[in-house]
């Protein structure tokens, strides 16, 4: 039996995330998570929201981890993991009334995180939500110390990748039809974003 991968920023953030989704997923019913990484999230999202159908995703080196937590929780609204990789159109499958992904968009590649958004765009229902949580750069400045150090060892391991500016990702969000509805400040300088799609 695989032993279950543990990432302590997911119990630490888990609290403050799911006060949004309480509020922006209490009328969704078909989510899709993209970027599962551990299976923590889904699990305990899906315990707590249970009137939610999440259906995890990850490329699959992960889907081992998140098949020994979704097994140990055996939580009948909450599903194995698809295979899904921004990069892949394969993905572009079944629709959703919401999206959610955690900690994500930096450490993609800019071009990465274009196909991110034009995947969001083929899976999401008309007046689906999509929600995003993690660091964001504001008007091209970092906006804490600890964000700046963040973003060198990001680079230090992966020079693609980075934390994002907030301008950017929006503008590319409005191109596939989202519009921003919420910018959550969130602890240890983190957000959460909320888009609708409207068409």
């Amino acid at each position: 039996m695989i032993d279950k991968p543990f990432s302590e920023s997911c119990v630490q953030n888990r609290a403050p995330i799911l006060a949004v989704l309480r509020e922006w997923f209490a009328d969704r019913r078909h989510v899709l998570e993209i970027g599962s990484g551990t299976g923590q999230h889904a699990v305990y999202f899906g315990a707590e929201l249970p009137h939610l159908v999440w259906q995890t995703a990850d490329v699959p080196p992960h889907h081992a981890g998140i098949r020994a937590w979704l097994d140990d929780a055996a939580l009948p609204n909450v599903r194995p993991p698809l295979a899904l990789d921004a990069n892949d159109t394969a993905w572009h499958g079944g629709r959703y009334d919401a999206v959610f992904s955690a900690n994500t968009l930096h450490i993609m590649s800019w071009p990465e995180v274009e196909h991110f958004f034009a995947g969001v765009d083929a899976v999401l229902e008309a007046g689906g939500v999509l929600a995003v949580y993690g660091p964001f750069n504001i008007n091209g400045a970092f906006t804490s110390e600890s964000n700046a150090r963040f973003d060198a060892w990001l680079k230090a391991r992966d020079p693609a990748s980075g934390v994002r500016d907030f301008e950017a990702v929006d503008a590319l969000a409005r191109v596939h039809g989202l519009v921003l509805q919420q910018d959550i400040a969130m602890p240890a300088n983190n957000r959460t974003l909320i888009w609708r799609r409207i068409d």
